[in-house]
C-alpha cells in the first residue's frame, strides 16, 4: 500500500513538473535556433560578392558589412596614426576646406580639395568599372573595385618602409582613393543599404530605427526592422574592431604602414572563400544535375 501511494506520488509530481519542462525545452530550442543565426553569420562568406536585386539576402549583406567595416576601420586607425589625417571619409576635410578658403589661404586649401577629389575620383572608378563590366555574365564586377583597393593598400603599405618615397599628403590620396572605391561597390552591390567607410549617417539611421521600435502600429514589419537594426550595430562594432586592432598593430607591435597589409589579407581572403564556394557549389549543382 506504501508503495503504492510513493509511485502514485511520484506519477503526480512528474504530471506536474513535465508541462513546465517541456516548455523549458522550447524556450532552450529557440534560443538555441537565435544563436546559430547569429554565428552562422561568421561562416565563410556565401556569395556576399555575387549576388544582387532580388537574390541578395540581409545575411549577404551583414557579411560583407563585416568584412569591409572590419577593413575600413584598420585603414582609418592605421592612416590617421602614420599623417594624422581621416583617410575613410571626407566630412572634416571639406569643412577644413571651406575653413582656408574663407580666411583667403587658396593654397593651403588645395590639399584638402585634393583629399576630397581623391575619394571622389576612387568613387567615381568603382562604379565606372562595375557598368562597363555589368553585361560580362562569366566576371564578377565587384571583385574589380575589390583587388584594385587591395593593390593600393598593398603598395602604400610596401612603399612606406622606403623612407622618403611617399609623401603624407600622397599617402592620404592614395588611401581615400581606395576608401572611395570601397564605399562605391559596397553601396551598389546592397542597393545602397551597406556603407562602410563612415558612421555619421549610421547612427542617424541607427538613432531613427531605434525610435520606431516605440510605435509598432506605425512600424509593423518589426522583424526588418530589427534586421536593419543588427546591420547598423555590425557595421558599427566591426568598424571599432578593425580600428582597435589597426591601432594595435601600428603602434603596440610596430607593425607601421604594413597594418594595411592585414586590411589586405582580409579583402583577398573573402573573395578567395566566396569565389571557391560559389565554384563548389557550381560544380555540385552540375554533377547532381548529370545524375538526374
Amino acid at each position: 500500500m506504501l508503495k503504492l501511494l510513493q509511485r502514485g506520488q511520484l506519477i503526480a509530481s512528474i504530471d506536474r513538473v513535465g508541462p513546465n519542462c517541456f516548455q523549458s525545452f522550447e524556450i532552450l530550442i529557440e534560443r538555441c535556433s537565435q544563436a546559430q543565426d547569429i554565428l552562422s553569420i561568421f561562416t565563410l562568406p556565401r556569395y556576399m560578392f555575387r549576388h544582387q536585386g532580388k537574390d541578395r539576402t540581409v545575411k549577404h549583406n551583414m557579411q560583407i558589412a563585416i568584412v569591409l567595416s572590419f577593413v575600413a576601420g584598420i585603414v582609418n586607425a592605421a592612416g590617421f596614426l602614420a599623417i594624422r589625417q581621416l583617410t575613410t571619409n571626407v566630412t572634416g576635410h571639406f569643412a577644413l576646406f571651406i575653413s582656408d578658403l574663407s580666411d583667403f589661404q587658396f593654397w593651403k586649401g588645395t590639399i584638402y580639395f585634393l583629399y576630397i577629389l581623391s575619394f571622389l575620383l576612387g568613387a567615381f572608378a568603382s562604379g565606372l568599372l562595375i557598368e562597363l563590366f555589368r553585361e560580362n555574365r562569366k566576371l564578377n564586377v565587384y571583385v574589380l573595385p575589390t583587388i584594385i583597393e587591395s593593390v593600393l593598400l598593398m603598395a602604400v603599405a610596401l612603399l612606406s618602409n622606403v623612407e622618403g618615397l611617399l609623401h603624407q599628403d600622397m599617402i592620404a590620396c592614395l588611401l581615400l582613393f581606395a576608401m572611395g572605391l570601397q564605399n562605391s561597390f559596397v553601396t551598389k552591390i546592397s542597393d545602397a543599404v551597406v556603407r562602410t567607410t563612415h558612421l555619421t549617417g549610421l547612427f542617424t539611421d541607427l538613432g531613427i530605427e531605434l525610435s520606431q521600435l516605440f510605435f509598432p502600429n506605425s512600424h509593423p514589419d518589426r522583424e526588418h526592422l530589427k534586421s536593419t537594426i543588427r546591420l547598423r550595430i555590425y557595421i558599427i562594432t566591426f568598424f571599432f574592431a578593425g580600428g582597435l586592432v589597426g591601432g594595435l598593430f601600428y603602434s603596440r607591435f610596430g607593425f607601421g604602414l604594413n597594418t594595411l597589409l592585414l586590411a589586405v589579407a582580409v579583402l583577398i581572403g573573402s573573395l578567395f572563400f566566396d569565389d571557391l564556394r560559389f565554384r563548389f557549389t557550381s560544380q555540385k549543382r552540375k554533377l547532381d544535375g548529370g545524375k538526374s
